[in-house]
């Protein structure tokens, strides 16, 4: 398998020379009826260049947007590549998305077509595609549970299968630049809109090349094995857990789910993970409790470790050390961290235990990674380590991070006015505070914007959901939390033409029908913005007290100093 970290014209050309290089050696694995089942490249090659051919005979033209709608398989690589191959641009949707969600990116893009994988995602998906009149075809990997007039709907296999394709050939006429736009993955802005961001392809290579430079100067480049977990749709999967492995030469395993996960790293013994801050607090949970159900030499033993006792450290490799790492394969070289901020204490914590954990650093709009931590320059997980190679950081007079180089967007798909905002003077604005260590490593202290990450590094517009929130009659005032927590809560200021409307109400009453009000709310939300607990505020938001500004807009830093016990309080319900 090839070890050369080539410079590649665009992403179909680098996947074709790998699928050239690996052959019939495996590429992609699932589990089929319990067994982990392998499709070699070849294979893959083959299926990316009948449905590249098949896209284009069923009328997409060179730049023509196409919705792809799938859990993590081997289909959404496939389907990612030939779209690309076709001479269009694949537009990643989350499979969490409501039909509002999808009616908005489908109108947005423009989009031409769209592939779905399973019926229940083409139930949301085909209301969508109904309301704007967009598609001219949705491709189904499934069939779906109803067929709507007016939407012509293809069977996956029966495309791939009346399509066969010269794999050279199609490899041939691959004549993209670095320039050209590989895809558009919306992000939600601070308006609460979701916005296309335009990577071109030369963005994906150079993300991807700057992670793999690390892998090879730092670990060496071996057969790698991946498991991916992390939602392709998503930035960070997309680059690192999918084109990182292609320019690499290895494999990529898909995992069954949040739920077999630790079972699935056992069975795949992956070589790199791409994992985000909240699977870590949970591995690390878990790994405190079985120590406490062991004997005391073990919890002594382990106590030991974590302080990284060096008299012991020997004892400490084989008794400890090597136990955990054995839960996560045996063969790990490295877990790399983002999507989200990292507690240090956490990383500490797997270090101490052997496990070599890197934090990264990026946005959508830098495809997306702009930083790692990396062995060479020091692990300190206070840190996201030094920028990647290519990629110029500099702190703004405010200490706002910004960042030039290949991997940074074109810009938002039709915002003209946004794309100057964020690339004003030819730097990507990144919203976030920061400064460099002694060691040239990044540091991030603070966020300008007020977007929401959460533990899992989803994006939610807080904006967009107070908004709908206060549509509600009992509801006045509302302000959501939760930055790196798994989900989001609400402190709710009741409507005063509401209550008034009421009578005489008890506080427990009050709360009931905010958490009803909330409820309705919900139901039109997807899984990320939906609000799971609430608490009452003391008094409604206003200038005076300092709650607002002028212009009538919250100020969350008075928000979260004043309720902020309460609202920390709420995730321990």
């Amino acid at each position: 398998m090839a070890r050369t970290l080539e410079h590649f014209p665009n992403l179909v050309t680098m996947f074709f020379t790998r699928a050239a290089e690996g052959g019939d050696a495996p590429f992609l694995w699932t589990k089929i009826d319990g067994r982990w089942t392998p499709r070699s490249w070849a294979d893959t090659a083959r299926q990316i260049a009948a449905l590249a051919t098949a896209l284009k005979e069923n009328g997409l033209r060179r730049g023509d947007r196409v919705v792809l709608v799938s859990e993590n398989r081997p289909e959404w690589l496939i389907a990612d590549i030939a779209i690309m191959a076709a001479g269009g641009v694949t537009v990643p949707a989350y499979i969490t998305n409501t039909p509002r969600d999808h009616a908005h990116i489908l109108g947005n893009s423009g989009a031409r077509m769209a592939i779905v994988s399973t019926a229940k995602l083409a139930a949301t998906l085909l209301p969508a595609i109904i309301e704007t009149g967009r598609c001219d075809a949705l491709i189904a990997m499934e069939p779906p549970a109803h067929r709507p007039q007016g939407v012509r709907i293809c069977d996956w296999d029966a495309l791939i299968a009346a399509h066969p394709t010269d794999v050279a050939a199609t490899a041939a006429t691959i004549d993209f630049t670095r320039e050209d736009l590989a895809c558009l993955i919306y992000t939600s802005g601070t308006g609460g809109t979701p916005r296309g961001v335009r990577q071109h392809h030369g963005a994906v290579l150079a993300s991807a090349k700057g992670a793999a430079i690390i892998v090879a100067e730092d670990f060496g480049i071996d057969e790698e094995m991946f498991l991916s977990f992390l939602p392709l749709s998503h930035a960070y999967e997309h680059t690192a857990g999918q084109y990182l492995p292609i320019m690499l030469g290895g494999q990529i395993s898909y995992a069954e789910g949040l739920d077999k996960l630790s079972a699935n790293i056992e069975e795949v013994r992956p070589t790199i993970m791409v994992v985000v801050p909240r699977l870590f607090e949970l591995l690390r949970t878990r790994i405190l409790k079985q120590v406490e159900k062991g004997g005391g030499v073990s919890r002594w033993l382990f106590a030991r470790a974590v302080k990284r006792d060096r008299l012991l450290g020997p004892l400490l490799d084989v008794t400890v050390r090597k136990k955990v790492q054995g839960r996560f394969g045996g063969r790990i070289k490295a877990m790399v961290s983002g999507g989200a901020p990292l507690n240090p204490e956490i990383g500490q914590f797997f270090q101490s235990l052997g496990l070599t954990l890197l934090q990264g650093y990026g946005q959508t709009e830098a495809a997306p990674i702009i930083s790692c931590n990396r062995p060479r320059a020091g692990i300190d997980p206070s840190t996201v380590g030094p920028p990647l190679d290519g990629v110029e950081v500099r702190i703004a007079e405010d200490g706002e991070i910004l960042v030039r180089g290949e991997i940074v967007m074109h810009g938002y798909w039709q915002a003209e006015e946004e794309t100057a905002r964020a690339l004003e003077g030819g730097w990507l604005h990144t919203g976030d505070v920061g400064h460099f260590d002694g060691a040239g490593r990044l540091v991030i202290t603070d966020r300008k914007k007020d977007l929401i990450v959460n533990d899992k590094g989803d994006n939610v517009s807080p904006q967009r959901v107070e908004g709908m929130l206060t549509m509600e009659p009992e509801i006045g005032q509302a302000m959501v939390v939760g930055d790196r927590r798994p989900h989001l809560v609400g402190l709710i200021v009741p409507d005063a033409v509401w209550l008034a409307e009421q009578g005489a109400m008890s506080p427990e009453a009050i709360e009931k029908a905010m958490a009803a009000a909330v409820e309705r709310v919900n139901r039109t939300l997807s899984t990320t913005e939906k609000v799971r607990r609430i608490t009452m505020a003391d008094e409604p938001f206003t200038t005076d007290n300092g709650e607002m500004t002028p212009s009538l807009k919250i100020r969350r830093h008075i928000l979260r100093a004043r309720y902020g016990e309460r609202l920390d309080g709420l995730y321990g319900k």
